[in-house]
């Protein structure tokens, strides 16, 4: 849903690890760098980049990513529960938001909100 994002972080090597076992049921994976930044690339297009940070960051960030299907959302679940990431929240429904909002929570290692969505029913 973006074309592309850059998000800073205390430590590169940390959090690229993090984001590449967390995105890849996603499709998401590093194919770039530049200088010290790391560029993410995955369907259908766009990218997410992390760089080093330029000063302390003192506020919470929400990036939610979009699954194609409730699946993907649970392979995104795995791969965090696996890794033994802080999770907020399982995959389950956010109706709330809209009656087929189905996401999982977790926070990245600077303290960030990272979700994967589907907006469609379960088929």
């Amino acid at each position: 849903m973006f074309d592309h994002m850059n998000l800073q972080v205390t430590d590169v090597g940390i959090s690229r690890t993090f984001y590449e076992r967390l995105l890849a049921p996603l499709g998401i994976t590093p194919q770039h760098t530049d200088g010290d930044a790391i560029g993410f690339f995955g369907p259908p297009h766009g990218s997410f980049w992390i760089g080093p940070a330029a000063g302390p960051e003192t506020r919470e960030l929400h990036l939610a990513f979009s699954a194609p299907d409730r699946s993907v959302v649970h392979a995104f679940y795995a791969a965090a529960r696996d890794a033994r990431m802080d999770i907020m929240y399982e995959p389950q429904l956010f109706p709330q938001y809209h009656e087929h909002y189905f996401a999982a929570f977790v926070r990245d290692p600077d303290g960030h909100s990272i979700e994967a969505v589907c907006h469609r029913p379960e088929s």
